[in-house]
């Protein structure tokens, strides 16, 4: 991506106005009963009778060199940067969340998979909005011929740019990539924490 996204102007959004998300006030009694105001963020995208949003991807491909993650940079307008991110996507009505992670794997990245093991519910940012996902670990076979030379089906608002970090290096990179300008998902620099955390108490 040698061009670069740029802001053009930002202000506030009426409820009315949004398509994705609402601004509400919850108003609740805490553990003594006091009457407190709590102001979070709500999807406007999940399906009805949907437990979930969408879905972050692992994907680990089996190279020569070993194993690597799949990765993606992609800029997000609400911090300003690219980002280093799974593989992910909102849940369409009447999906699967194994579904789903096969079908957002393809159109971002290009490889077919299979769904092989699911997460519990994870909540993004619980104290501020409302999303959740699952984390969905599909198996991409890299000797199949539709996985040789992968194209991804993006939409014309969608520019992602896809590549791979040793998993054994992968803490030392996101640190690398960070130092670049780099902004880093939680959930990828998750995966590097516990993969350290693994290494450090030798799990």
């Amino acid at each position: 991506m040698s061009a670069k996204s740029t802001i053009v102007s930002r202000g506030p959004l009426e409820n009315k106005d949004a398509r994705w998300a609402r601004l509400v006030k919850t108003t609740y009694l805490d553990p003594t009963g006091v009457e407190r105001t709590w102001e979070s963020a709500e999807r406007q995208t999940r399906p009805a009778n949907c437990a979930i949003d969408g879905v972050g991807i692992v994907t680990i491909l089996n190279k020569e060199t070993g194993p690597e993650l799949l990765l993606q940079k992609q800029y997000r307008p609400p911090i300003d940067k690219v980002v280093i991110e799974v593989p992910a996507g909102l849940i369409d009505a009447g999906e699967t969340v194994e579904e789903c992670a096969v079908r957002e794997l393809k159109e971002e990245t290009g490889y077919v998979g299979v769904a092989e093991q699911t997460s519990s519910v994870m909540y993004n940012d619980p104290g501020f909005c409302n999303t959740n996902l699952n984390m969905v670990h599909v198996r991409v076979d890299m000797s199949l011929p539709e996985n040789q030379s992968p194209k991804p089906q993006l939409e014309d608002n969608e520019f992602i740019e896809c590549f791979t970090v040793p998993l054994a290096s992968l803490f030392e990179e996101m640190k690398k990539l960070e130092a670049e300008g780099y902004a880093i998902d939680a959930r990828v620099g998750t995966i590097a924490e516990g993969i350290e955390l693994a290494r450090k108490w030798k799990l």
